[in-house]
């Protein structure tokens, strides 16, 4: 009887013991297949000159490309050669890992795009007053160029970029079907003209309004939609891409992080990536997915980098967009919490808690009074020398401002023009063909003027939630999916 039940128990510990190399070796073999799907691009392409890191969240800048390379021209890809960004968005994962808040940037916006690698190992000359999604395409390469793109939002919003992901077509379209499909939703009937504007007719139905399941190829026919809903611009698709995304979300935490649901969504998505070098492993993917476990939909939080139409082109709206960088640069959600979480004690405090002064030095300013309150511009001018600027000249503006003050920039002169700002609450910012940075004052300036010659160390509190235009229009992974989808 003893010898029987020693048996029993051997058997016992060598079946535990098998299973348990098995898993191993699965998890192993699984890890193994899943590395030789990821692509990943070079840190030689990555600015030199960046951002301090960040205070506890991360910051991870995900693109969608639309690149001919491989089976995506089959799929729409652009009609180029080389990588073009169709989207992208900077998500930033809050300290407590409970928050998100991902922004989006549309592809239009007039961005300064700093020094680039070339694919023969040269760098570019800077360019100014550029469209956000060209940064992709320097250098021509059939998959882009994610590290300028990259360097160009470190510079937009001075925050620090911990990890790039780019998504194709083909990939994208995959997880969508790995899911089981995406809730999406229509404004209206969208026909095949819609889709395709060059097809000369209507075309065939092929999104009825109301709510409906997308996946694979139909999935990436909605968020390319442009046409047909709205005003058919790119800030309506932005809206309809935020809320798929947020779908998507809510479709990946309701089904559960088990095996059966994750190990299909792992293979499409890492067949569909290319990732920076701190994301080359099917490790380093999955550990950072997992830490997002438990961000709660309602707290997971979408937004549109605050902006205004110039002509065709999309121009950044100062200093609401500043203000949104310094919260997320703080940890701050944008309705202004503490989102931190457990920080080290000898982690640096918020810039909230000392905001740099401003200083005007080795920048010209002209000051133009757009009210008719007489003497503003002399007093806006005395505030600037007071802050080291030197001011080139002031004069009175042929004709009345409005309500905001604007100041407006020549080439190379974004970054001079924000500081300017920063004196002036408010103030719209606008590029110009003309050299130099003005200040055109406006009405608000006239009601509630800055105080004549602050000292430059005194600075102005720093913002800690986003101005409440930003925060209004947000959408939460919670959200209903047929609401706010179209711009216009």
């Amino acid at each position: 009887m003893r010898e029987r039940r020693r048996g029993r128990v051997r058997l016992i510990t060598a079946i535990s013991t098998s299973t348990v190399v098995l898993m191993v070796a699965a998890g192993g073999w699984l890890y193994y297949e899943f590395d030789g799907n990821i692509d990943s691009f070079g840190a030689e392409g990555l600015s030199k000159n960046r951002p301090a890191a960040g205070f506890g969240g991360r910051n991870v800048l995900v693109i969608g490309s639309d690149s001919r390379s491989g089976d995506n021209a089959r799929m729409g890809g652009g009609g180029d050669d080389f990588g073009r960004s169709d989207t992208a968005f900077l998500l930033h994962v809050y300290g407590d890992q409970k928050h998100a808040v991902a922004v989006s940037i549309p592809r239009d916006t007039l961005v300064d795009i700093p020094s680039c690698r070339l694919p023969d190992g040269t760098w570019t000359a800077p360019q100014s007053h550029v469209m956000f999604n060209s940064a992709f395409s320097v250098g021509r390469a059939a998959k882009g160029n994610p590290a300028c793109t990259q360097n160009t939002v470190e510079k937009l919003t001075g925050l620090r970029v911990d990890h790039t992901v780019v998504v194709d077509f083909v990939g994208f379209s995959k997880v969508t079907s790995a899911v089981g499909g995406v809730d999406v939703c229509l404004p209206n009937d969208v026909y095949q003209g819609d889709l395709n504007p060059n097809l000369g007719s209507k075309g065939r139905l092929i999104f009825p309004k109301g709510p409906r399941t997308v996946s694979g190829q139909e999935a990436l026919d909605y968020v390319r939609l442009r046409h047909g809903i709205g005003d058919g611009s790119d800030i309506g698709r932005i809206k309809r891409q935020q809320a798929f995304v947020a779908s998507l979300v809510k479709k990946v935490k309701g089904q559960g992080f088990s095996p059966t649901t994750l190990l299909p969504l792992a293979d499409a998505a890492t067949k569909s990536m290319t990732v920076d070098p701190g994301l080359d492993s099917a490790r380093k993917l999955f550990s950072f997915a997992m830490s997002m476990k438990d961000i709660d939909l309602h707290n997971t939080k979408f937004v549109t980098l605050p902006w205004q139409y110039q002509g065709n082109r999309v121009a950044i709206v100062h200093p609401d967009a500043d203000a949104l960088w310094e919260a997320i640069r703080n940890d701050r959600t944008i309705d202004g919490q503490n989102a931190r979480g457990k920080q080290d004690d000898k982690a640096p405090a918020p810039t909230t808690a000392a905001p740099s002064p401003v200083s005007g030095s080795g920048i010209g300013v002209a000051v133009h009074n757009g009210t008719t309150t007489p003497g503003l511009a002399a007093r806006a001018a005395e505030m600037l020398k007071g802050s080291g600027f030197t001011v080139t000249g002031t004069a009175t503006s042929r004709s009345h401002q409005g309500a905001a003050t604007v100041i407006t920039y020549g080439p190379g002169q974004h970054d001079h023009a924000r500081t300017v700002a920063r004196l002036f609450p408010g103030a719209e910012l606008r590029p110009t063909g003309t050299p130099g940075v003005t200040v055109t004052l406006g009405q608000a300036y006239a009601a509630d003027p800055a105080p004549a010659g602050p000292s430059p160390t005194t600075p102005a509190p720093a913002p800690t939630a986003v101005p409440t235009q930003v925060a209004g229009t947000a959408r939460s992974a919670d959200d209903d999916v047929c609401s706010n989808l179209s711009y216009g």
